[in-house]
């Protein structure tokens, strides 16, 4: 019961991002974002990095391999799909069981090693199941064609039940299609049950633990504390999360490709963590909804949309605004992300919460600083 008990500052964030989260819709709209399948990126991959954040957040371990995980999970799902139900419940539980599993064995070698080898070795194992999902595992994967739902697969549950999919099969949970805003309630739901795990972990006396290995491992060896317990079980939770947030993606589309176990998906989740704020709560997620709004909506801006933009300006002035703007918009997005990482790394090296919070810290203690002359002069 203790795991489910908050303090009252706690109970308060977990509230503010579960409204936040629950009204993305509405306050999302003025952003142009505020579509379903963009706000599911939104949850699935803010999911992906609370994840990711346990591991490296906590105890400083970088891994580069963590597609891995996004890829059994959405494969396990699929398989789910096609043999039990088209009940997303199941697919989410299989899933996330089924990355734990292929995490412990990943971590158990790759946490042999630490620093910039323990990252080889989970980038290496990573690119090994994404070669062996394109090619070695075909009857299982279907290779590069991907692996989908078919009408004629068994779905023995729904058939026991007398559930009969029309048209394409979709998850369906107990009667609602999971498409829309349905499916994004869904994965919504899903993430903040995984943030409110992540708040308990990072409060917890084992999270504390692992924040004490990152700091320095070797002085905890030397009390005789054993490590490696810890490290592994931060390790294969993160992987859980990362196989959840796989199942969160066929919940809508039925489909699960080698491509999410290439290493540009764990660069990804790396870039969304460390522009977030490595360690922070709401950093990764932050920035996950950040990077997916640019690579959504900034990826669709062109020259005609900019014109419409600026149409309220002199013609002279329009035409230069566009002309600077259009290299940072539609195909040249990378090119505003990769500035953005470089301003917040020179700027905010913390990352964006970290950041903001210092600054806001800061002009609070110069605002008191401020009143105290005055307050002293009417002492006196």
């Amino acid at each position: 019961m203790n795991f489910f008990k908050l303090s009252r500052g706690d109970a308060l964030l977990v509230v503010i991002f579960a409204a936040a989260v629950l009204l993305a819709p509405i306050w999302m709209k003025p952003f142009g974002a505020a579509y379903p399948d963009l706000l599911q990126k939104f949850a699935i991959f803010g999911l992906f990095a609370i994840g990711f954040n346990i591991l490296f957040g906590l105890t400083g371990y970088l891994s580069f391999g963590h597609a891995a995980f996004l890829g059994v999970g959405s494969y396990t799902a699929v398989w789910s799909f096609k043999l039990l139900s088209m009940n997303p419940i199941p697919a989410v539980i299989f899933g996330t069981l089924v990355a734990g599993l292929l995490a412990v064995l990943i971590g158990y070698v790759s946490l042999r090693r630490t620093g910039i080898y323990f990252s080889i070795l989970t980038l290496a194992f990573a690119q090994m199941c994404y070669n062996l999902a394109y090619s070695v595992l075909t009857p299982i994967t279907n290779g590069e064609t991907g692996l989908r739902v078919l009408r004629d697969d068994p779905m023995v549950l729904d058939k026991a039940f007398g559930v009969v999919q029309e048209g394409a099969p979709i998850g369906t949970l107990f009667g609602i299609d999971m498409q829309g805003y349905s499916a994004f309630y869904f994965c919504a739901v899903v993430l903040i049950i995984g943030f409110f795990v992540s708040l308990r972990i990072f409060r917890s006396p084992y999270g504390l633990k692992l924040l004490a290995i990152k700091s320095n491992q070797t002085r905890m060896k030397y009390t005789g504390f054993n490590t490696k317990p810890y490290l592994l079980w931060a390790f294969v939770i993160s992987g859980m999360y990362a196989g959840m947030a796989g199942t969160l993606m066929v919940v809508t589309d039925p489909l699960a490709g080698a491509e999410r176990m290439q290493w540009t998906a764990s660069g990804e989740v790396v870039l969304m963590t460390i522009l977030g704020g490595v360690g922070t709560l709401m950093g990764p997620m932050l920035c996950a909804v950040l990077i997916k709004y640019f690579e959504n909506i900034f990826s669709a801006f062109n020259k005609d949309i900019l014109h419409e933009m600026f149409a309220a300006m002199p013609d002279w002035l329009e035409n230069f605004l566009v002309t600077i703007v259009h290299p940072f918009v539609g195909e040249g997005w990378h090119l505003t992300l990769g500035a953005l990482f470089m301003i917040i790394v020179i700027f905010l090296p913390g990352g964006l919460v970290e950041g903001f919070t210092k600054l806001f810290k800061r002009r609070k203690a110069n605002s008191t600083a401020a009143k105290k002359p005055a307050t002293e002069g009417q002492d006196g």
